[in-house]
């Protein structure tokens, strides 16, 4: 008999697996950043998604666990955007989200395309050349992008014909100002990070600067990844479609790469690695889970309590958004401007809200859509104001707009 599973069912599993079902201990950030990596757009986001998953979660915990133990690491991920990760998972998170072809690299920077095709080179060989000239340029600094974005683009001139050397330093179509040569190197910055060869230090004020991971770590210069064998990249992916579909499960190969940020007909490199591990679930169409999780998926409960997930939060990355919430409401949740963050109560996503700092004051404001009773507004207002503490401040006016 085929295996089916109804929605309610998919919710709960999925809202567990994120650590959405109850806070985990003090001692879990790990765990929960592990879960499938904790989005920071836009920066401070990761925080506020952290502490719906922690108990006790608090800027200072984060910021040791990046800055001083080092046992969490900020790079560029999944769709080219920053993610907190356990530096235990590097390999995961990094080669296993690499994309191995020249058309599938250009798909995941999109936007880079057209610039390389006018200087008439692979983006791959443009990499390569970033690689070899970041040593030299970053050894034993931190630099911001912009900083760094110049340095490379100035360093890798020299390899350049004269005529790509005129396209290189023109002004290019990213930001005013900028040569074309500085705004492809930003691109192939992202493919560096995930190759191993640098990552964020902990925040400069309002900057990001980057440094180089062997440094970051104390550890041994990482082979490049042309040279690594294909089991070890195989083996990263694996593990990280193990993790995508504990998370988002059940799911498709064309879910999956538009998460990862590929070509649906590219993900075959990662699930066919997985092929005898999975089963077929019918839920509204074909999908699939790991078979290990087939189990929790029919046992596990719908949570109780209220969560406040910020924008691009893990667990509304889901990409079969319309049968998580019903179409009258989606586009509310995921395409208003300015990306609220999401209201969960009891399980399912019942509004959204804003946080607003203006000075020393932090405004919450609640759309919902959903009825909420006093007692859950009382639990939500509570959380607001936990929030407003994370970031500092002095007061919280809390505001429902429904």
């Amino acid at each position: 008999m085929d295996e089916t599973a109804a929605r309610d069912e998919v919710i709960a599993f999925r809202l567990a697996s994120h650590h959405l079902d109850g806070r985990l201990g003090e001692r879990d950030l790990l765990r929960a950043a592990g879960a499938c990596g904790i989005q920071n757009s836009p920066p401070g986001s990761g925080l506020t998604a952290l502490y719906a998953r922690v108990e006790g979660m608090s800027r200072e915990r984060l910021d040791s666990a990046v800055a001083e133990d080092r046992t969490l690491l900020q790079s560029w991920c999944m769709r080219g955007a920053p993610f907190y990760f356990p530096t235990s998972d590097l390999d995961l998170f990094t080669t296993g989200v690499l994309p191995g072809t020249e058309k599938s690299l250009r798909h995941f920077v999109l936007g880079v395309e057209q610039s390389v095709d006018d200087l008439g080179v692979e983006l791959g060989e443009l990499v390569n050349s970033a690689e070899e000239a970041i040593d030299g340029i970053l050894r034993g600094q931190r630099m911001t992008i912009t900083e760094l974005g110049e340095e490379l683009a100035r360093a890798m001139a020299d390899s350049l014909t004269v005529g790509q050397r005129k396209i290189w330093v023109k002004e290019g179509p990213y930001a005013k100002g900028q040569s074309l040569g500085e705004g492809v190197v930003h691109f192939c910055i992202r493919i560096l990070t995930l190759r191993q060869i640098l990552c964020f230090a902990p925040r400069d004020g309002n900057t990001a600067p980057f440094v180089l991971v062997d440094e970051w770590l104390d550890r041994p210069k990482k082979s490049r990844q042309t040279d690594l064998d294909p089991s070890t990249i195989d083996a990263a992916r694996a593990d990280l479609l193990r993790r995508y579909l504990h998370c988002y499960g059940p799911s498709t190969r064309a879910d999956f790469a538009a998460w990862l940020g590929i070509r649906s007909t590219e993900a075959a490199a990662w699930w066919d690695l997985l092929e005898g591990e999975l089963t077929e679930i019918r839920f509204g169409r074909k999908t699939w889970m790991l078979t290990e999780d087939v189990d929790a998926l029919h046992s596990v409960q719908m949570p109780r309590g209220v969560r406040l997930l910020p924008p691009r939060d893990p667990y509304t990355q889901m990409r079969d958004r319309e049968t998580i919430v019903d179409k009258v409401h989606h586009s509310t949740v995921w395409k208003t401007v300015g990306e609220p963050g999401a209201v969960l109560v009891d399980g399912r996503i019942a509004g959204t809200w804003r946080g607003r700092k203006k000075n020393s004051n932090f405004t919450v404001t609640f759309s919902l859509f959903d009825t909420v009773h006093t007692k859950e507004k009382k639990a939500l207002t509570a959380e607001a104001e936990a929030i407003g503490a994370l970031r500092q401040a002095r007061r919280v006016d809390v505001e429902f707009d429904d």
